[in-house]
């Protein structure tokens, strides 16, 4: 160690010491920042900033070493030989190129080692290069093991520098490794010069010192720290402008910047949103590329940002945003255009808009759009006539064939409806199988007569039930303005007015409207609305009519008879308000109410008589009947046999299956089951087979043809002999004289029922035992 601070002080000029200490920091400090600046980098220019920085170590090492080397006063004249000399910068240069590649980009321990190392050897061969290049009268002899101290203590300086670098962060990141690499080369140089002796040799000849090499050292010191110096600012440039570009390019907007109304600069993103390099860019008018929507040149655009299209892009082009503001560039005054693409979202908001307004299966207008076309259509007094159409069979599609069948026939539909109106009408969808069509500017009835009659056609053609077990039919119902009305509103329910009556007259049928069907409509729906209110008002009441053994005139049961009394139309008829019930389902509360009555008025009556109740067959689709009826009979104490549920061959054509599973649950109650009407429907002898009736009634029809009609007499007399033989007993119903009970007597039939016997009446207390029959 002495030996060494001896050589320095004793051998050496200090000033050029210290100036060879300084050159090498700043050059080291140089090696870290680019390095730092590489590992920021893609790949490829990665590799050029690590070759810039192994230029940049490895001519700041060997100026330090020239320098040193110019230091040295010993009493020898010498000079240097220029090839040695350039030999060994270029050992340092590619000997820090390998350590950088060797210690990759997130320097490990071990690729740090390895790095350290590469640029120990580096170092040492270019100092060793470097002393072989003095030309002396003199032999140069080395200590060795001194070296390799040397060596190993740079190569300890260099790991360390290093290893510190990859795992500090800003500032000391780049300070701490540029000193331990000072540490290394200052100990390798002196540690070497102090080991190494020349020994005078004349005969090697006499080196003439240099009278100049005091400029010498300044011209290195200055081109040196100068190259250095340009690396570091070309580095620190570098990093502004990519990163200025890339900030740039990083934001997904387009952005240009015009001065004169040129644009000078502009980013990757409007580049590639034009689909040019940006390079062909520059220079250009802006309007070459936009077309503004306000028709403003693009350098006078301010305040809100403006919409426009690429030149040449058509309707169905890009669509841009285009904000501009004022900015100071390059010393001048411009300004910045942003671009924004507003193309995704403009089709996504005419799709929002399009789903908004149009049915998502058929691509029809809904009901939303309907409704707005209908209202500018009135306000703007045209005439036009209004067809509200219903599909025909489409549930039983569904049911059957399934819903994805269903869609595919509202499609159908949908085609044959566009291909079948004027280009001027509109068809739409307003929900379910439900569509409107407007067609405008009719002259009559006639032309929407047209329009009928072609839409029939075309349905019989495309809608083949022969050919075709998914076909449709369509019923229609016309409203025509301002004929039938005045207003969107009233004409679309003239329209469903229209419609449902032809749907009443067998569907597949068209109707228009008029007065007389809407007072039919209007009055239909004041009675669905007072019969939802019935029983709560009190209006609704039942009577009784017997039931009679037509041998003796025994009273055997009374059936029960809903009336309901109007407060304004009077006595409403069954034939009239029950089938309302039924559509509506008020039939369901109404059918509860009268099984609870019927059965509190049966338990005034002698144990023996009976009280049957109708059911619709509404009532029997649901699940809970026969607990409604369960209830009624525990609420009354009614005993479950003296109770008949009629029902009429309807309930088996609904749910066979599951209006049989209702028969046995009552049948196990004990209530017992009448088949009411008998004959009149279209499998009776079926269902009597299926399920084990307790009694038949003979439909009125036939009982009312018995004494005139001998087909009738023969039907009575065969559905009497059927249920003898079935064990079943056989009740005619409607007998009104003593001719038709004595007859229906002599033809086998046990009970009869009707206004010979007694007319329907109030609640009966104490029921008599006989009635007196005409004739006896």
């Amino acid at each position: 160690m002495f030996r060494v601070i001896e050589c320095i002080v004793g051998q050496h000029d200090l000033r050029l010491v210290l100036l060879a200490a300084l050159v090498w920091l700043l050059g080291s400090a140089a090696l870290f920042l680019l390095l730092k600046r590489s590992i920021d980098c893609v790949e490829a220019r990665r590799r050029q900033w690590l070759a810039i920085a192994a230029v940049a170590a490895g001519v700041g090492v060997w100026a330090t070493h020239f320098i040193s080397m110019l230091a040295y006063e010993g009493s020898m004249p010498m000079h240097f030989d220029p090839a040695l000399t350039a030999l060994s910068v270029a050992i340092a240069i590619i000997a820090f190129w390998a350590a950088f590649l060797a210690a990759g980009r997130h320097f490990s321990i071990l690729r740090c080692h390895a790095a350290g190392v590469l640029a120990a050897l580096g170092v040492s061969a270019m100092h060793f290069t470097g002393m072989q290049a003095i030309v002396a009268p003199a032999v140069i002899r080395v200590d060795m093991p001194a070296v390799i101290v040397a060596f190993l203590l740079l190569a300890a300086c260099f790991v360390t520098a290093f290893i510190l670098f990859g795992r500090l962060r800003d500032p000391v990141r780049i300070a701490l490794p540029a000193l331990f690499a000072l540490l290394g080369v200052v100990i390798l140089h002196y540690t070497a010069m102090s080991a190494t002796i020349l020994a005078p040799d004349p005969s090697r000849g006499i080196g003439t010192a240099d009278a100049s090499d005091g400029w010498l050292v300044v011209a290195i010191t200055v081109a040196t720290v100068g190259l250095i110096v340009c690396v570091l600012v070309g580095a620190f440039l570098d990093r502004m402008v990519t990163d200025l570009r890339g900030f740039a390019d990083a934001t997904l907007e387009g952005i240009a910047i015009l001065s004169g109304g040129r644009i000078i600069e502009a980013n990757g993103q409007l580049a590639r949103l034009l689909g040019v390099e940006a390079a062909t860019l520059v220079g250009s008018d802006p309007g070459r590329w936009f077309t503004t929507a306000d028709g403003l040149a693009i350098p006078s655009l301010r305040g809100e940002p403006a919409e426009a299209t690429l030149t040449g892009s058509g309707d169905d082009g890009q669509i841009v945003e285009i904000a501009a503001h004022a900015v100071e560039y390059r010393g001048k005054a411009c300004q910045v255009l942003a671009v924004r693409d507003l193309t995704a979202r403009k089709r996504a908001e005419l799709q929002v808009e399009h789903l908004a307004a149009h049915d998502a299966l058929t691509g029809l207008p809904n009901r939303m759009r309907f409704t707005a076309v209908l209202d500018n259509l009135v306000r703007s007094g045209e005439s036009f006539a209004l067809l509200a159409l219903d599909l025909d069979r489409f549930k039983a599609v569904n049911d059957i064939f399934g819903h994805a069948a269903g869609d595919a026939i509202l499609c159908r539909v949908a085609a044959l409806l566009r291909a079948a109106v004027d280009e001027k009408d509109l068809v739409a969808r307003i929900g379910g199988d439900e569509f409107l069509i407007l067609q405008r500017n009719i002259a009559s009835d006639a032309d929407a007569q047209a329009l009928v009659r072609r839409l029939f056609a075309d349905f019989a053609a495309e809608m083949d039930i022969t050919r075709d077990p998914m076909a449709v039919g369509v019923s229609i119902g016309v409203a025509l303005f301002p004929t039938d009305a005045d207003c969107g509103e009233r004409l679309r329910h003239n329209a469903d007015v229209a419609l449902y009556r032809a749907k009443e007259r067998g569907r597949g049928t068209a109707c228009f409207f008029d007065l007389e069907m809407d007072r039919q409509v209007r009055e239909r729906r004041e009675l669905e609305h007072d019969l939802r209110h019935a029983i709560t008002r009190g209006q609704l009441s039942l009577l009784f009519q017997p039931l009679v053994a037509t041998e003796g005139g025994t009273i055997v049961g009374y059936e029960a008879l809903l009336r309901w009394a109007h407060p304004r139309r009077g006595s409403v008829p069954p034939e009239v308000f029950v089938p309302i019930a039924e559509d509506v389902g008020a039939i369901i509360p109404i059918g509860e109410w009268v099984l609870h009555q019927a059965c509190r008025a049966a338990m005034q009556w002698p144990e023996h008589v009976s009280v049957a109740v109708n059911v619709s067959a509404v009532q029997f689709q649901l699940p809970n009947l026969a607990a409604v009826v369960e209830e009624a009979l525990r609420r009354s104490g009614l005993a479950a046999g003296r109770l008949e549920i009629e029902i009429t061959e309807s309930v088996m054509l609904r749910d066979r299956a599951e209006a049989l599973a209702t028969m046995y649950r009552l049948k196990a109650l004990g209530v017992r089951i009448v088949m009411d009407d008998f004959g009149t429907g279209y499998s009776s002898l079926s269902n009597l087979q299926a399920f084990p009736f307790d009694k038949i009634k003979i439909d009125r029809s036939f009982v009312s043809h018995v004494t005139d009609d001998e087909s009738a007499r023969s039907i009575i007399r065969a559905i009497v002999g059927l249920g003898r033989s079935l064990d079943l007993p056989v009740v005619a119903e409607g007998v009104e004289t003593e001719e038709q009970r004595r007859m229906v007597l002599e033809e086998g039939c046990p009970q009869a029922q009707g206004f010979l016997f007694g007319a329907p009446a109030a609640a009966i207390v104490g029921a008599p035992r006989f009635l007196r029959v005409v004739g006896e």
